[in-house]
């Protein structure tokens, strides 16, 4: 399948630079592998939602939220911190 695309000026020079490093024979070449990272990312992407809301599900699934006093995990956080330097 033959296409045009209409790039920017910008995009332009970046692939003419591609091509003349010598790492790609055309600027077909520099879209195509620009394609595939995009094909990766978005794969990359799709991962990371699904296992963000399969983490969201395990929260949901694991009840209900207890209610905690910001006041008592400090001093229980202060309590164990002293008994580690006294252990030390």
């Amino acid at each position: 399948m033959s296409m045009n695309v209409n790039l920017t000026p910008q995009l332009e020079e970046l692939v003419r630079r591609k091509v003349a490093t010598g790492m790609y024979n055309s600027a077909s070449e520099v879209v195509r592998d620009a394609l595939r990272l995009m094909e990766e990312q978005d794969q990359i992407r799709a991962l990371r939602l699904e296992q963000l809301r399969t983490e969201l599900q395990r929260g949901l699934d694991s009840g209900a939220g207890q209610a905690w006093d910001v006041a008592e995990v400090k001093q229980q956080l202060r309590a164990r911190k002293a008994n580690t330097k006294a252990a030390t």
